[in-house]
């Protein structure tokens, strides 16, 4: 007579254990039971159970303690869960992390493998993060930089995150310099740049309009007044503004002197039709110098003058 032989290893998660041949206790059969699994065997040695996960048929390796104490895990179904939380979030899930459980290897929509953790990865699925990846981030960054005529050298050596180390192309001066600034340009070399003040600058005339369609002119200065306009003013990408008229102005201390000189005549003779910056504060981050476009073709000739009197200066 043929007997069948008595398995004395079980293979759980690609690796094979030895079966541990001792008494089973009728609780933890119940206790698997009640808490979604049928159970297996002992397993490795007398403190481990084989429990097949009656969700999704899987078998896992459970601690005799985590049983009769909490909620036991199926590490095919939490890899699931993973698996779809990255589908979610946009990205794909290859493998855990072996150095540390609770973190994933993604692959991002570009192609490149990142690493994350996985409670980060479940806000990311809800939407309320996103995910990037750092290898694009930093050829992103990279290339702020060169647009600049800056060379990104690394993260900020004070540790602010808001902060990168630059070498200044020209000159080759190292300094940090908020990120948003690089994308802006609003900032200057400390190496070989001149402050503000001793700096060329401009005088402008820009245009924008509401949400409710009304329609409001600024008179300013900038160093650089399209980014000014871009970066700074508009609070919702989506308005239109455009600059109207640029006057070049030899230094900064020069343009604010006749900015004051014109907003001091535009509101002697024209004060009513300077703008309550409650009307316009939600969408334009300036608290005063806005007038009703009305006023458009007043201040264009004012900067028109301002630019022929320079104009006679430097000749």
């Amino acid at each position: 007579m043929k007997t069948t032989a008595i398995p004395t290893t079980l293979t759980i998660n690609d690796v094979e254990l030895p079966i541990f041949f001792g008494a089973i206790k009728p609780d933890w059969i119940a206790t698997a039971e009640r808490k979604g699994f049928s159970f297996l065997s002992r397993v490795a040695d007398r403190y481990h159970f084989a429990l097949r996960c009656k969700a999704c048929g899987a078998i896992t390796k459970t601690n005799r303690f985590t049983l009769m104490t909490s909620q036991p895990s199926c590490h095919a179904c939490t890899e699931q869960a993973w698996t779809e939380d990255a589908k979610a979030a946009g990205i794909k899930f290859l493998r855990r992390d072996t150095t540390n459980r609770h973190y994933g290897i993604f692959l991002s929509p570009c192609g490149h493998q990142i690493r994350r953790q996985f409670a980060l990865l479940k806000r990311a699925a809800t939407g309320e993060t996103g995910v990037r990846c750092e290898i694009c981030q930093a050829n992103t960054e990279t290339e702020e930089a060169q647009r600049r005529g800056w060379e990104k050298l690394g993260s900020d050596p004070d540790g602010n995150p808001n902060y990168r180390s630059y070498r200044h192309t020209a000159c080759g001066h190292e300094q940090r310099v908020a990120r948003v600034n690089m994308q802006s340009g609003r900032f200057v070399c400390g190496g070989c740049a001149k402050e503000w003040p001793a700096a060329s600058s401009y005088l402008y005339a820009m245009e924008f309009t509401l949400a409710n369609g009304r329609e409001l002119i600024k008179l300013g200065f900038s160093r650089d007044p399209e980014s000014r306009l871009r970066h700074q003013l508009r609070r919702i990408p989506e308005m239109p503004c455009s600059v109207l008229r640029l006057v070049a102005v030899p230094t900064g201390r020069e343009a604010i002197l006749l900015e004051k000189r014109l907003h001091a005549k535009l509101r002697r003779k024209h004060g009513h039709y300077v703008i309550d910056p409650a009307i316009y504060r939600e969408q334009i981050r300036v608290k005063s110098e806005v007038y009703d476009a009305r006023l458009t073709t007043t201040i264009l000739d004012l900067l028109d003058r301002v630019a022929s009197d320079l104009s006679r200066e430097a000749a």
